[in-house]
């Protein structure tokens, strides 16, 4: 029986990467300066397409478990396409954050099926396939964000024309190199024939699954305050926007760096949890370094501790969580984990205004670093608490 390739899920995730890359980092700048749209109504639109990416991840996974993946992904890039090519000729108010909310719905169903489906390679480790993945979405982010800018001052139209080709090419792989993934319900409906009860997750799985979620949207909301509140304060310091967005694109670049560097140590030792503790001591410690930044080398630095972290634990939480569920409900469990993230994403912006709104930006780094620090403790105590009865899966 014909086994889903990786190589061919990675390209797939870089050649959509590269799709989105071209529409929502332009979105706030787009609605508030070409159409006119106040900063909270774009609030408004981006926490409803954080939403809507919540509400596609959870659906998604429960339909991957019941259904035919090749199938139920054809359609989403399919509704995609036809979202991106819609905002050809139709991207102005509302209409552009209409079809704003259904790209989120999409993709967040995208994302959570492409999880799900390297979720069930077998011939590769666990852990390198979903590096390799956010490895291919992060090298189209870097393509795509290093292009976005130029584009955008040439045409809006042409922004949407190139994403809508990328979908194009997307759905083409899809279509050919997908089919295998239709496999993956093989040794559930084998199970399931003997009368065998195997969507069952024991309770001490469950326990540090969801510990790894709640974490999840914790590190989501504190993260989003380098999104959304960050160029704010450091222009605040004399710093231009300009030398922000460079730190974006050391970020992207960095992650790119630092999985190369994670896949050549995994191949001589391997420690998921301690990868994933790892990541989140580096997120405490980039919110610690901003408390006291004040020069731009010091935002760098920040922002270097904080790619470390990332690139180490968010590509092995996925991982984790695979090891941990049967088959039967790998997506339902993949769909959860960008759903949780998703909600990190939609609280933290409003989460980090009210902080700074009441106190101050130094009380939101201070908050930050503790609740990761506090996370560290939790997940490492978890971990201790249910070892010895977690049951793994392949």
């Amino acid at each position: 029986m014909a086994e889903m390739k990786l190589k061919w899920l990675a390209i797939g995730s870089f050649t959509s990467s590269i799709g989105m890359s071209f529409i929502w980092p332009l979105t706030s700048v787009y609605l508030h300066n070409r159409l006119g749209v106040s900063l909270t109504i774009v609030g408004i639109v981006l926490l409803f397409n954080s939403l809507a990416s919540v509400v596609g991840s959870y659906i998604g996974g429960h339909m991957y478990d019941r259904f035919n993946p090749y199938k139920l992904l054809i359609a989403s890039v399919i509704v995609t396409l036809a979202v991106l090519l819609l905002l050809i000729p139709f991207h102005g108010w509302p209409i552009f954050g209409f079809l704003l909310f259904v790209n989120g719905l999409t993709s967040g169903w995208n994302i959570t099926m492409v999880n799900a489906i390297g979720s069930n390679i077998k011939g590769q480790d666990t852990r390198y396939v979903f590096n390799a993945l956010y490895f291919a979405q992060n090298i189209g982010i870097v393509l795509g964000t290093s292009l976005v800018g130029f584009v955008y001052g040439i045409s809006v139209t042409l922004l949407f024309i190139i994403a809508s080709t990328l979908y194009a090419v997307f759905l083409i792989i899809v279509v050919t190199k997908y089919k295998p993934a239709a496999n993956k319900g093989s040794k559930a409906l084998i199970r399931n024939n003997k009368g065998i009860k195997s969507n069952f997750v024991p309770k001490p799985n469950l326990i540090i699954l969801y510990t790894f979620f709640v974490s999840l949207l914790i590190i989501w909301v504190m993260y989003q305050q380098w999104v959304s509140n960050l160029s704010v304060y450091m222009t605040t310091q004399g710093i231009p926007l300009s030398a922000y967005s460079i730190l974006w694109t050391l970020n992207a670049g960095l992650i790119v760096i630092t999985q190369v560097v994670i896949n050549w140590i995994s191949r001589y030792h391997e420690n998921l949890l301690f990868q994933i503790l790892f990541g989140v001591l580096m997120f405490a410690i980039s919110f610690f370094v901003l408390i006291f930044a004040k020069d731009y080398y010091q935002f760098v630095i920040a922002m270097i501790v904080l790619t470390i972290g990332e690139a180490t634990a968010m590509p092995t939480i996925p991982a984790i969580v695979n090891v941990l569920t049967p088959v039967e409900v790998k997506g339902k469990y993949q769909g959860l984990i960008n759903a949780w993230a998703s909600s990190g994403r939609a609280i933290g912006p409003l989460f980090g205004g009210l902080v700074i709104d009441l106190q101050s930006y130094s009380a939101l780094f201070i908050i930050a670093a503790t609740f990761n620090l506090i996370i560290f403790i939790w997940i490492a105590f978890t971990w201790q608490s249910v070892k010895p009865r977690l049951k793994t899966y392949r």
